[in-house]
C-alpha cells in the first residue's frame, strides 16, 4: 500500500466505497463484500459470500475478518435445532457507518489541529529564540 499525503487525497475523486478504504484501511475486496453485505437482505455466511465473489472460503474470510474489526459488519449465531451454529454476517446500517466514520473523523481533526497547535508554538518559539541570539558570519 503506497501512502498518500493529504493533499493528493483531496485532489483526487472519492466515491462513496473510497471513505471505508480511506478511513478505515480497507482494501478494493473488502469494500466490494462490504457493498454484497449491504445489498443483501438477509445475513450471508462466509461460504455465500465466497460465492458471490468467485473466491477461495479463506480470502473472503479475511474480507469479513477486516469488516468486523472496521465495525462496519456486524456477526450473528444462528443456532441449528438439533445442536450446533453458524455465523451471518450483515452490515450495519448505513447510517451508524456513516455516523462513526464522521466521529472518527472528527477525532482526527481535532488530533490534527492539536498538532498543528504544537507546531505552530514549537517553531515560533524557537524563531523568537534564534532573533534573541546574535548573527554568527562564516568567514
Amino acid at each position: 500500500m503506497v501512502a498518500t499525503s493529504v493533499r493528493e487525497d483531496l485532489e483526487r475523486d472519492l466515491g462513496c466505497l473510497d471513505l471505508l478504504g480511506c478511513i478505515h484501511g480497507l482494501n478494493e475486496r473488502d469494500q466490494v463484500v462490504f457493498q454484497l453485505l449491504q445489498q443483501a437482505e438477509e445475513g450471508l455466511t462466509v461460504d455465500d459470500v465466497a460465492d458471490r465473489m468467485d473466491c477461495e472460503r479463506s480470502t473472503a474470510y479475511r474480507s469479513i475478518s477486516r469488516l468486523l474489526e472496521a465495525g462496519v459488519v456486524v456477526q450473528e449465531q444462528v443456532n441449528y435445532e438439533h445442536g450446533g451454529y453458524y455465523y451471518v454476517y450483515r452490515s450495519r446500517t448505513s447510517e451508524e457507518v456513516a455516523h462513526d466514520m464522521q466521529r472518527l473523523l472528527n477525532d482526527w481533526y481535532a488530533a490534527i489541529g492539536q498538532l498543528i497547535q504544537e507546531f505552530e508554538d514549537r517553531y515560533s518559539r524557537d524563531l523568537e529564540d534564534r532573533e534573541k541570539e546574535p548573527i554568527e558570519t562564516c568567514l
